[in-house]
Parts: structure tokens; sequence; C-alpha cells
């Protein structure tokens, strides 16, 4: 009987320790499963994106999208933009770590980011979805690369087919060299790169705070000759730009010396200086000696013929050029759609948003062309003002959607085509910002014109010595209003004190608090960006040839009589 409990017992004890064992196990299992299966920063990353296989037609205009805004598919950093720290805290350490004269590159899982500095540059790809793509695919849906390059070395013969997908990146697809056992090969990876930004985040790097105020100032300029106070604002204020009105400018030879002194003036200066006007054509010219003039815009706009728009951008470039400017506020984007408007008028090409968004964007474009900076004005939009801003400030009872229909279609246009520089109107819109004209409104220059028309481009006020301004607020604290909305220049075109007391309020924001220093590198990075872009140098100007600039006026004209 005992013999007979015991031997119950110890089934009992091995059962349960059996049970025990099996169940400990599968935890175990099921725990070092759940580890395995965490997945990294970057397969993350994947898995929420990726999904179904996608074909190679998807695939090509997913890289090609994303390459306009610096990225790779799977990848949340944009090159020229991301910062190292952020990448580590976001991914963790790199898997692989490669120094190299061009800058040190981190590996991971598929992907591999180059640093220059903490600021990503180069952001590669080796997904395997991108492993699907032949070279005659790439061809037929981008067209011919920009460039074609070749590398090799003891392991490696490659071909390197770049895409300049717009100012800032270049997409580039690495794919092993062609041959006749392979005319077609497959994509190694792919590799979405910056010069730009990476430069002026390094110029911005190396500036001090007085430099990189400087450098959001535009400053109006006294006299016909280079006067103390101007050589104040460009050697001590470390300005960076300024404005020429007509008054400056009273024949082409003593513009040219003018222009020649500033740009000597600037010598010392790591930074060249914007140097602008307002060349628009018709009744608002500013270029001195027997120019002809073109025709209003209104004219332009009555003819409604693009190719002749973009003759003007062109022909208005070399004349600005032929004087040594670099930067012309126009053109005009405004719907001429209120008849009693005291300041647009004939100054636009239209009372319909298609033709001012049509012609205004390839007088822009020829402008481009001539490595002029054309500023795109006034958003977001004073054609229907009754009130010359110049001396008063305009109101305008518009909505948003009100907005959308006319006004702010030109603006739209204009910075999907890749427009550089927006002016920013002192117009009171109080349905959007009942307290604040919109070259000082948070609402219109960050919440429309930067995040809903997505504009990332330059930011710059109107003239700040408006009465539009003038009347109600004090210029330094406009300023330091303006740039806590999200101006990137501060336009002052009259008067030396008017210049230092902005200079003085947006120093003194910075060091109680109001404005961060980021907040400045921002916008100096972006002022960087585009002198990189546009190659600015501040070069000796020879004497201007009046009769050639006129004759090529002339035969554009002639055409279309």
């Amino acid at each position: 009987m005992h013999k007979r409990r015991r031997g119950l017992l110890l089934v009992l004890v091995l059962i349960l320790l059996g049970l025990f064992f099996f169940l400990g196990t599968k935890m175990r299992s099921a725990t070092q499963t759940t580890r395995n299966s965490e997945p990294s920063p970057v397969q993350e990353e994947v898995s929420e994106q990726e999904g179904v296989s996608k074909n190679v037609e998807v695939i090509l205009q997913d890289i090609a999208s994303l390459a306009l805004e610096g990225r790779v598919p799977y990848v949340p950093f944009a090159a020229g933009e991301a910062d190292q720290q952020v990448v580590h805290q976001q991914w963790g350490e790199p898997q692989q770590v490669t120094e190299s004269v061009n800058g040190r590159y981190e590996a991971y899982q598929d992907v591999t980011i180059g640093f220059q500095g903490s600021h990503a540059f180069d952001i590669r790809s080796f997904k395997e979805d991108i492993k699907k793509i032949h070279l005659a695919d790439i061809k037929n849906k981008l067209g011919e690369p920009d460039e074609v390059r070749y590398y090799q070395d003891t392991t490696t013969n490659q071909i390197i087919l770049v895409y300049q997908v717009n100012a800032d990146y270049q997409l580039k697809w690495i794919l092993p060299k062609p041959t006749d056992s392979d005319p077609n090969p497959v994509v190694h990876h792919i590799s979405v790169y910056t010069e730009l930004k990476q430069q002026a985040a390094d110029t911005v790097k190396q500036m001090t705070l007085d430099e990189k105020i400087g450098q959001m100032m535009f400053a109006g300029v006294s006299g016909t000759t280079l006067q103390q106070h101007t050589t104040s604002l460009i050697q001590d204020d470390k300005v960076g730009g300024l404005i020429l009105y007509g008054n400056n400018l009273e024949t082409p030879q003593q513009t040219v010396t003018l222009m020649n002194d500033l740009m000597a003036a600037n010598t010392n200066n790591q930074v060249p200086l914007f140097i602008g006007t307002d060349q628009e054509g018709g009744k608002v010219v500013r270029l001195p000696g027997p120019l002809k003039n073109f025709p209003t815009n209104k004219s332009i706009g009555d003819i409604n013929q693009s190719q002749l728009s973009f003759k003007v951008g062109q022909l208005l470039g070399e004349q600005l050029k032929a004087f040594g400017f670099n930067l012309d506020f126009a053109p005009v984007l405004d719907v001429n759609s209120n008849p009693n408007n005291p300041i647009i008028g004939d100054r636009s090409f239209s009372n319909h948003p298609d033709i001012v968004s049509k012609l205004g964007i390839q007088t822009m474009k020829g402008l481009e062309s001539k490595q002029v900076i054309p500023v795109i004005k006034h958003f977001p939009g004073h054609g229907d003002t009754s009130v010359d801003s110049h001396l008063e400030l305009p109101k305008v009872t518009k909505s948003l959607a009100d907005l959308k229909q006319l006004e702010l279609v030109p603006f739209k246009d204009a910075i999907d085509n890749g427009a550089d520089v927006v002016m920013v109107a002192h117009i009171l819109l109080p349905k959007i910002d009942p307290q604040y004209p919109s070259s000082m409104s948070k609402e219109i220059i960050t919440g429309m014109l930067r995040e809903q028309l997505g504009f990332d481009g330059v930011v710059m006020t109107d003239d700040m010595t408006m009465k539009a301004i003038t009347n109600h607020f004090a210029i330094g604290q406009a300023a330091v209003d303006s740039i806590k909305a999200g101006s990137d220049i501060i336009l002052i075109a009259h008067e030396y004190t008017n210049v230092a007391s902005a200079i003085k309020a947006v120093k003194a924001a910075v060091h109680d608090g109001d404005i961060t220093e980021e907040r400045i590198n921002e916008s100096v990075r972006r002022i960087m960006q585009l002198k990189q872009k546009y190659q600015l140098v501040n070069q000796p100007v020879t004497a201007v040839d009046i009769n050639k600039l006129n004759t090529d006026i002339e035969n554009v004209f002639n055409m279309y009589k």
C-alpha cells in the first residue's frame, strides 16, 4: 500500500516537473522570439512604410519625388538637414564607420549616411527594392542624366548617373558598368547628395552673431557716391544686401563707379553682397542712361506670350548684370483685381490669375537664366487694395479661402516652379491675423507661405520704412516681430539710423531670449544657400554698352509687333 502511494507520488512529481520544464521552455522561446523580432530603427522605419513589394515604376517615382526633399525611401532624414546627434538618437550607433577625404560615412542596415562635421550631406540606400531597377528603366523614366561618371578600383567598376533634381540636391544612381554580357545592369545603390546646404551650414558656424544679424538686413544707401554711413553698414554692420534707387543712379558711368566702390568696401568680408534694385519695366525702372524702356506688364499681358515674357526676363537680367546688380525686385505677381488700386495697376500682367502666373513665372525664369535673383512680390497679393502702403496700412477683408481662389494662385505656381525669394507686403488681413500686417504675421509668413504653400526659400519684407509700418510700429520692434513671424531678410530702404535701430533691436532680442540664435541661424543658412546657388561674387564692373542693350530690346519687341 505504501509502495503504491510512493509510486503515485513519484509519477505526479515527474508530471509536474515535465510541465514546469515545458512551460519554461515555451516562455524562454517566446521571450527570445520577441527579442529577435524587435526591429532596429531602420527596420522599424521600413516595416511601417514598405508593405507589399512595389513595381519598378512606382519605386522609381518614389525615389525621384523624395530626392526633391533630400531623402531616400524609408529614411526619415534629409541630406543637408539631418544632424549626426539626431541620427544617433533615433537609430543608435552605426554598424560600421568609414573615414574618407569627403567625410565620415556611417553604415546602418541597408543605409549609409555621409557626414561633414555633424551635418549629413550624402544619404545612400542599398534596399533590395532598388535592385529591381535596371539601367534602361532609369533612362526611360527620368531621361538622360545631367552627368555620367565612372568609378573603378581593384574590385569595383561602376557607372554613376547624376540627375540634378533641383538647386539643392543631386540624385545619383550607381550601377555596375555595362558590358557586352550585361548591357542593362541592375542598380547597386542610390545616393541623394547636397553641397549647398552643407556649405551654407559650415559658413554660418563660422560667423559671429553680429555677422549673422547683418546678413538679415537689406539696407538703402544715400547719395550717388560711397558715403561714410554706407561704408559703415558694409564694414561694421556686415549687412547682407543693398538696395539702390533712381536717386542713387545718375549716369551709367557714375553707377559703375558707385557699384565698384560698394563691392570694394566689402572686400574683407567673407560673404558677397546682394545688390538689388526695382527694374520691373514699364513705369518702375531705376537704371540710368538712354536705355529703351519696356512696355508695361499689362501690355505684355495683353500680348500673352510666354516666350516674350521669358525674353523680357532675360533682357532685364542682361541690363542688371551689365550694371553690376545681382538681384531684381521683380516680377510683380499681384493680380490687378481692383481698378481703384493706387499702387499696382499696369505693373500687373492681368486681372486674371492664370495669366499673371504664366507670364510672371516666365519672367522669373528669364532673370534666373542670367544669374540674377528674382524676388516675386507682393505676397499675399496687393492687387485688391485701395490704399498705397507707402502712405498707410492697407486692409483686405478676404478669408484664406478667398485668397486661394485669386491672389495666391500666381505665388503658389511660382513656388512650385522654384521661386527663390518672396517679398511679403504690408497688408492687414483681419480675417487671418487681426493684429499684425502680413510682413509681421506668423499666421501669414509661417502658416500660409511656408506651411500651406510649402515655400522653403528666402522670405524678405517690403521696405519697413513705409508708413504702413512706421505709422503703427517702431522700426526696431517691427524687425524683431517680423523675424519671429518667419522673415529671413528685413528690407530697410531709407536712413542709416533706421538700419542701426533694427540691428540693435534684433541683437537685444537674441540676448534677452526673445529670439533664439538657432532661429537666426535658420534664416542665415537660407541666405547663404541663395548666395551660393547664384555664385555671387563682387567683381568689378566695366563700362556699360548701352547700344548693345538697346539693340537687344529692339530685336525682341520687333518680333511681336
